[in-house]
This record gives C-alpha cells, structure tokens and sequence, in this order.
C-alpha cells in the first residue's frame, strides 16, 4: 500500500503488515497508512491480520514528536488513540500477529485486536509510560482494563511491568504463543476461522460485549483531549 504498510488479501483474509524498516514506530504517517488499510478491508469485507516486521511488532510513539509536546503531539496521541478504538469495534475479525517487541501505544494496538498471537522468542511486550515518566493516559488504562487480568492490572499500568511472552499470556496482553517461523500462517488460519462465523452475528455479538468498554475508551479519548486543551 506505501512504503510503511503493505496490503495482502488471500480468501477473504488481509494481511496488513507495518514495516518502517527498523522498530516501527507510531508515527502520523503509518497511521494514516494504517488507517487506509484498514478502509480497504472494510471495503473487501475481510477479516483482518495486523502484523509487524520479524522481531517486532511496534515500539510505540514516534518519541521526537511525543517528548517535544504541543499541539503536534497532542495530534499524534489522539491519533492513535482514536485508532484503537477503530479496532476495537471493527465490523470484521481482528488477528494480531505480534513477532517481537511491543511498547505502549504498539501494546495497545495488541490489546484492541479480537485475538492476539505472540511469537516464542527472546522479546518483552510493555505498557512503559510510567517508566519513561509519561503519567498513563486515560485511553490507555482503558484499552488496558478491558483486556488484562485483574492480578497484572496494576502491576502493568502503574509499576510498568515487562513480560516475556509466556507471562504476556498469563497476563492478558497475547492469547496463544506459536512457533515464530509459522506465526504468519497461524495468525491467518485464525483471521479465516473467525470470518466463516456469521458475519453479522460476531459484529452485533462484539459491539454488545464491548459496550461498556467501547464507552470507557470513548469518553477516556475525550479526557485525554480536555487534558491536551488545557495545557495549551
């Protein structure tokens, strides 16, 4: 689709792979890159495998832009954030093919997807605001809340914990680890499993089950905004 995000579509599963060359980093541009993938496999009525490059799946935030403030990171934040909440409700399955690292707003991306498969490897996923001295925005505790164990809640928000992946699944950030060489073909054996459900069952079904948290996350983005608002 352009040079950060490539779009594949095979049986009525698209494969939208993010791949910046290096760690993947949230910037404006893969998220508009994102987002246009995204539009398509509406338009194709796919279900959907979001992937990264080997080794990672997303560092997060483009960090020049987040650590200078203003309104340019304001616009970055929201951004990705309003990007979650895309996911979350999104009309067609959501897979998650997570290959390696992943960071902040790259962990909730994870935690937005329908399902969530991990590679076994040497890598940790983070929710690292609070270690980078970034206080948790309210989006994030949100996304976090709906999906992780009540046991690794806090741990993973306040104490910004790190996990390997086997914890990651214990503790609500993956569902299932796979080997790392077939991740690619068990992220789309599951996207394929998922989209012969009767499509307009799962979309009602998931829009009920997530109400309460499709609201959480909404009014979370609007706070998130007012606190951007009054620090301009």
């Amino acid at each position: 689709m352009n040079t950060l995000v490539s779009y594949r579509l095979d049986d009525g599963v698209a494969t939208i792979t993010m791949d910046d060359g290096k760690v993947n980093v949230l910037s404006l541009a893969m998220f508009e890159a994102v987002n246009r993938a995204l539009d398509q496999a509406e338009t194709d009525a796919a279900a959907v495998v979001l992937a990264g490059r080997p080794n990672v799946f997303s560092a997060g935030f483009d960090l020049r832009v987040l650590m200078a403030g203003g309104p340019d990171a304001a616009r970055l934040i929201l951004t990705g954030f309003r990007l979650g909440h895309r996911l979350l409700s999104f009309p067609a399955p959501v897979v998650a093919a997570c290959a390696g690292t992943a960071r902040a707003m790259g962990v909730f991306l994870l935690l937005a997807s329908d399902y969530r498969l991990g590679a076994v490897g040497d890598y940790t996923l983070q929710a690292n605001e609070v270690a980078i001295g970034i206080t948790m925005p309210y989006f994030a505790i949100e996304i976090c809340r709906q999906r992780l164990t009540p046991a690794h809640f806090n741990r993973a928000v306040i104490h910004s914990e790190s996990y390997a992946p086997d914890a990651a699944v214990a503790a609500g950030f993956l569902d299932r680890l796979v080997p790392a060489a077939g991740i690619a073909d068990a992220a789309r054996a599951t996207a394929a499993s998922l989209a012969a459900l009767n499509r307009p069952a799962f979309t009602a079904t998931k829009l009920r089950a997530r109400a309460a948290s499709l609201e959480a996350v909404q009014a979370a983005i609007a706070a998130d905004e007012a606190s951007f608002q009054a620090l301009a």
